[in-house]
């Protein structure tokens, strides 16, 4: 069991990071959040779950034990996945989470994608009493932007539609959402990909 990682961050994407521990590198999926604090060439140190399935051996990596526990709990919610679990922490922070369970607050629950009206309601059962001590407050620092506006939009555009087509959305369903949110978003050009993924996934999770 991998239990937790020390060592530098060679690569990341939206939804990853590669952390080289004694030559070895390790691919961790993680939150947009969580890649946003994690800055490339240095040395981090992270929590993480091994999720074993029957075609692979996916590590899963995160900043405090509050967002290791979410994960695992929300995996015990029947339902609910690996993949669906991140996708809410991607919406959520643990202390958002932990908030709407303790209200019963279906809705707030249902703006992840992946979790409907049924899903939201037994997350609500099954997570009662189990969250009310996790209030870590996630937060992805800001960073200067280089190069044109339209050039960085283009490229953030094409980071989070792959993104999303990683998380089971179609192509068609990633290009039109990116499309929706960035024109809604002033300055969209200057949008951190990490911020637009996370805006998207909102939109997908409140169209439902």
């Amino acid at each position: 069991m991998i239990a937790s990682l020390r060592g530098i961050v060679i690569d990341k994407g939206l939804d990853y990071v590669v952390v080289e521990c004694g030559g070895v590198g390790y691919h961790c999926h993680t939150t947009p959040a969580i890649v946003g604090s994690l800055e490339r060439g240095s040395e981090a140190f992270v929590l993480t779950t091994l999720v074993v399935r029957e075609d692979a051996q996916m590590l899963y990596a995160f900043t405090d034990s509050d967002q290791r526990q979410t994960f695992v709990a929300l995996q015990k919610v029947s339902g609910v996945g690996a993949r669906v679990a991140l996708a809410i922490m991607s919406v959520l922070t643990p202390a958002e989470l932990a908030a709407a369970v303790a209200d019963g607050d279906a809705k707030t629950l249902q703006r992840a994608p992946g979790v409907g009206k049924r899903l939201a309601e037994r997350m609500v059962v099954d997570l009662k009493g189990k969250l009310g001590a996790l209030s870590s407050e996630l937060s992805t620092p800001s960073a200067a932007t280089n190069g044109s506006p339209q050039e960085l939009s283009d490229s953030v555009r094409a980071q989070v539609e792959e993104a999303l087509v990683g998380l089971g959305f179609t192509e068609a369903k990633a290009a039109s959402t990116v499309s929706q949110v960035a024109s809604r978003t002033e300055g969209a050009g200057l949008l951190e990909a990490s911020s637009l993924l996370r805006a998207a996934l909102s939109h997908l999770g409140g169209s439902k």
